[in-house]
């Protein structure tokens, strides 16, 4: 199977514009942070590992209090939350790079990260964070909550603060969820987040080649 130069120019262009996305944290970048989740509620903070959030994805044990507050507040069953993470999207790296690197893109980012962003760089990060995790979800053709979850470069945060950050998270289908926890928990936004990418991420149609006429035969 052969590749065209424009179609592998444009996938070598693909992956380094999410290698500069990962290169321009001003952390330092490990993609798959083993503390995704850290619920910061006041003064408090708890922590849900990525082991722990594996064991759930894959068994649908629960081994973490946080993880099952967060379940229980997501307005999702467990068995729910654990299908919908897990749920895989066909999608095309160079279509979610060029939307998630457009002006939309980013206002889609900043959107998505409104209590949810990087523990220790917070809001100054959040766009980039989590456009590399969705780029680096992105390379094998497919994206899931999971698989973002498990590329995110640095430890992430759920900020309820005290009124700086409320906790709540803007769900991107706000047509499809039902409820407040539905509308507005992590574990709901997660769910969502990559049918979303998807959805906007489709390339267009190539245009059609006209059609072949024969030139005409001369009359002598």
């Amino acid at each position: 199977m052969t590749c065209s130069f424009s179609s592998v120019f444009s996938r070598l262009a693909a992956g380094l514009l999410a290698g500069a996305s990962l290169a321009a944290l001003a952390v330092p970048a490990e993609a798959g942070t083993k503390r995704p989740v850290r619920w910061n509620t006041g003064g408090a903070v708890w922590t849900t590992t990525s082991s722990e959030f594996k064991t759930f994805l894959t068994t649908g044990e629960v081994t973490d209090r946080a993880l099952d507050a967060g379940i229980n507040n997501s307005g999702w069953t467990a068995d729910e939350i654990q299908e919908g993470m897990t749920k895989t999207y066909a999608v095309d790296i160079v279509g979610v790079s060029r939307f998630l690197y457009s002006d939309d893109g980013v206002k889609f980012l900043k959107d998505q990260t409104r209590s949810y962003f990087p523990y220790w760089k917070m809001k100054s990060t959040s766009v980039v964070a989590l456009r590399s995790a969705i780029i680096a979800d992105s390379i094998d053709g497919e994206i899931s909550s999971a698989g973002i979850m498990a590329e995110l470069p640095v430890d992430f945060r759920l900020a309820d603060t005290c009124g700086t950050y409320d906790g709540i998270q803007n769900v991107c289908a706000p047509d499809k969820c039902e409820g407040d926890a539905q509308c507005t928990s992590l574990l709901s936004w997660y769910v969502f987040l990559p049918a979303c990418v998807q959805a906007n991420s489709v390339l267009p149609e190539p245009a059609a080649r006209p059609a072949y006429v024969a030139p005409a035969r001369p009359l002598w």
